[in-house]
């Protein structure tokens, strides 16, 4: 069977399952989110996070995760930074001899007064290139569907970054089917694949599912990567009714009590296949085909989001799951999709 860009129905995920963007970049069937990586404000990052999410970087690559999503705005650049560091202090994890397929994906936020594409475009990657210390990242992604000027005219951005080597794939990030379909459009002329639409997806956030965003990604070559898949720590076990998650973790801001049903349904699970509970909700997720972008703030962590990996929920286990799960709702500003 050829390399899909979603895991096969059926199929387990396993360390070594690679999934394609575009046809042309491997990847692990989970990501890592670097949202915290160097973000003070919503994520407390001081030198002691520095520390462990370096550990976070090599456990997650021992593990045959080797696919990390950062933007320009995370950390006001400093997430970029961090990777740069981490590649240095683990360039045996890196190396081709490691068999490791290492992915670097970041973001472009299209602010409303940035107009004058693709210069404002091309600068922008090239500022991240400079913070990661590359000459080309893997996966370059609009942020959202904040922009003024059209999305043809962002796709004629993106292909010419391709057509520089800045970028070998391109991407969205919150568009709705109607958005990632005239993105999909309008990079078909330049011969370009859409890569992938990143959407936030997760047991507390069905609705890309439900509206059949999803599904008119996969039937068009279109990877979708899940963003927030642990409801923002909502979904790890960690918390609950009488110990909830810190104030300021806007996705999926549901009161715990809310969540409880779905979390026993979880622990169930992960107690029975001996796993973590967030790799239940992870799991879940590939299942769904979508590839989870996993946070990793410490090597614990990144050891459970490995726990994903082995085996797949059945399909019983999925319906008690979906029968308990959050539809959740797109908003007019940033969640189109």
């Amino acid at each position: 069977m050829s390399v899909q860009h979603f895991l096969q129905p059926g199929a387990v995920p396993t360390s070594q399952t690679r999934l394609l963007l575009s046809n042309l970049v491997k990847i692990s069937p989970i990501a890592i989110g670097t949202w915290s990586w160097g973000d003070k404000s919503t994520w407390g990052w001081n030198e002691e996070s520095d520390s462990k999410a370096n550990d976070a970087f090599a456990e997650s690559l021992k593990k045959g995760i080797g696919f990390f999503d950062t933007a320009e705005v995370y950390g006001k650049g400093e997430s970029e930074r961090c990777i740069a560091r981490y590649m240095k202090n683990h360039a045996n994890l890196i190396s081709e001899e490691s068999g490791n397929d290492f992915v670097i994906a970041t973001k472009f936020l299209p602010l409303p007064y940035l107009l004058f594409y693709p210069t404002c475009l091309l600068q922008h990657l090239k500022d991240s290139l400079e913070r990661l210390e590359v000459k080309q990242v893997d996966l370059y992604q609009i942020h959202g569907p904040i922009h003024l000027r059209s999305i043809e005219t962002l796709a004629d951005a993106l292909a010419e970054a391709v057509k520089q080597g800045l970028t070998k794939t391109v991407g969205v990030s919150n568009y709705s089917t109607e958005q990632v379909i005239r993105m999909y459009d309008a990079l078909q002329k330049h011969g370009i694949q859409l890569a992938s639409n990143q959407i936030e997806y997760s047991l507390l956030r069905r609705v890309p599912e439900t509206s059949g965003l999803i599904k008119a990604c996969l039937d068009r070559g279109i990877a979708v990567l899940a963003y927030s898949p642990l409801g923002m720590g909502r979904l790890t076990g960690k918390y609950s009714v009488q110990n909830p998650p810190p104030s300021g973790r806007r996705f999926s801001d549901y009161n715990m009590e809310l969540i409880e049903p779905v979390l026993n349904v979880m622990r169930s699970i992960a107690e029975a296949r001996n796993v973590s509970v967030s790799s239940v909700a992870l799991n879940w997720v590939m299942c769904k085909g979508a590839i989870p972008l996993a946070g990793a703030k410490n090597g614990e962590q990144a050891i459970a989001n490995a726990q994903a990996l082995g085996w797949r929920l059945s399909d019983e286990e999925i319906e008690k799951l979906d029968q308990k799960s959050i539809a959740g709702s797109n908003g007019w500003f940033w969640q189109h999709g």
